[in-house]
């Protein structure tokens, strides 16, 4: 397995020399377009260990200066973590690759990490993450060279672009619907005998006051999802903070039966609508701005794609000229020109594919191909998630192609 992994690598690093060298590519316009010279991969930590950027993909995990990103550490491997097993959080040096440990853990996974954001309102040296305390899910403020800490008594999903805001939802309803999203222990009642919890759902937290109030409830969407089944449970997961701070974005799921729908508040609790109609679901997203949202669904009930619309309107456009035609893990650069994004191993090879594209053109770029060996898996898969610099000129990325979880960036002139 290391000699093919191996292999696919190199060839990746063949093709992405050969694409680069020319750097130009046509839409069906015929349109030249260019894309931003790319620095051959970049491994920016290493084994033993296991390493994973600290929160979701699309989330940034650079400090504004971007002399450094957050990572975790775990021994825990071919298994879905529980509260017992604690991570590292430590922030990886973007020069010397040194990881330097600042704080543990509990509350924590593969997919997500443990939720880690840089606060804008000291963008350089405070994040927020999530733990396991007394028995209970909070997120906790930390000066990552002071270590001066403050706990919220919420455990965060999404974390607005002013810093001062941030969603809760219910992790450990999470660790029932979707185990490798939610988190090991009870930290959180789950309401599991309510299916349509009335006092359960979409929080606003005050990150400066630690006080939270009910956005949109469970309840609240029951008309709006499809029937469930009546052993099932409707769960809210996959929040995000619109650009601009005024607009939120989450699925609703079904438990047992996975019937997803993709929805949209303002950070008020007003003008609660679905992104799509009947049938298209939802699966990863991004917002391009304060109106303008990406979502990966059924295109008119029928094949995925990478949509791109206007909240509001029905203007639905499937990005990337029929080649970006499947659920992928889309995100946009902080300029809006660029968006990267990539496929689940193939069948055959085990192959995650890799693709920049460029916004106006839509002309599309592969980066590389990366085989996901058959062990990771199920809950401890490794997705590559990328994520963009503040500065817009590296993407990182998870990928577990030479047999251990590590991170990777490319550099971007």
């Amino acid at each position: 397995m290391k000699f093919r992994n191996t292999k696919f690598f190199l060839i990746s690093l063949l093709i992405i020399a050969l694409t680069f060298s020319n750097c130009q590519d046509n839409n069906n316009s015929g349109t030249s377009v260019r894309f931003p010279k790319i620095s051959k991969l970049v491994p920016i930590t290493s084994g033993p260990k296991e390493h994973l950027f600290a929160s979701y993909y699309g989330i940034n995990s650079w400090s504004a200066n971007q002399k450094y990103a957050t990572v975790l550490e775990t021994n825990v491997k071919f298994r879905i973590p529980t509260e017992n097993d604690t991570a590292t959080l430590g922030l990886v040096d973007m020069e010397t690759h040194e990881f330097i440990p600042i704080a543990k853990t509990r509350a924590w996974n593969f997919q997500q990490g443990c939720m880690a954001h840089w606060l804008a309102t000291s963008p350089d040296s405070l994040i927020i993450y999530n733990d396991y305390v007394n028995g209970k899910f909070v997120s906790v403020i930390l000066n990552v060279f002071t270590k001066n800490k403050r706990v919220i008594p919420w455990p965060v999903s999404a974390v607005s672009s002013n810093g001062k805001e941030a969603i809760c939802i219910n992790f450990t309803r999470l660790r029932i619907t979707r185990p490798d999203y939610g988190y090991g222990g009870h930290g959180q009642d789950p309401k599991k005998d309510d299916p349509f919890p009335a006092d359960d759902g979409l929080f606003i937290v005050n990150l400066e006051t630690g006080k939270a109030k009910l956005l949109v409830s469970i309840e609240q969407v029951k008309s709006l999802v499809p029937a469930i089944e009546d052993t099932g449970m409707e769960y809210f997961n996959h929040t995000l903070f619109s650009r601009d701070g005024s607009k939120i974005f989450w699925l609703a799921r079904a438990y047992k039966h996975w019937n997803t729908t993709a929805f949209t508040v303002n950070k008020d609790g007003t003008d609660l609508q679905r992104c799509f109609p009947d049938e298209w679901g939802g699966s990863h997203f991004d917002w391009l701005d304060g109106n303008n949202l990406m979502v990966t669904a059924k295109y008119k009930g029928e094949a995925f794609g990478h949509i791109l619309f206007t909240v509001g309107n029905n203007n639905y456009e499937r990005l990337g000229n029929g080649l970006l035609d499947y659920d992928g893990h889309g995100t946009f650069s902080p300029d809006g020109k660029w968006m990267i994004t990539e496929t689940y191993p193939d069948n055959e090879s085990q192959e995650q594919k890799l693709y920049l594209m460029d916004m106006k053109t839509q002309a599309v770029l592969p980066l590389g191909r990366f085989v996901e060996p058959p062990e990771f898996t199920k809950g401890w898969r490794c997705d590559l998630h990328s994520r963009w610099s503040p500065e817009g000129d590296l993407t990182g990325f998870n990928s577990t192609f030479t047999g251990s979880r590590q991170v990777y960036i490319f550099k971007f002139d």
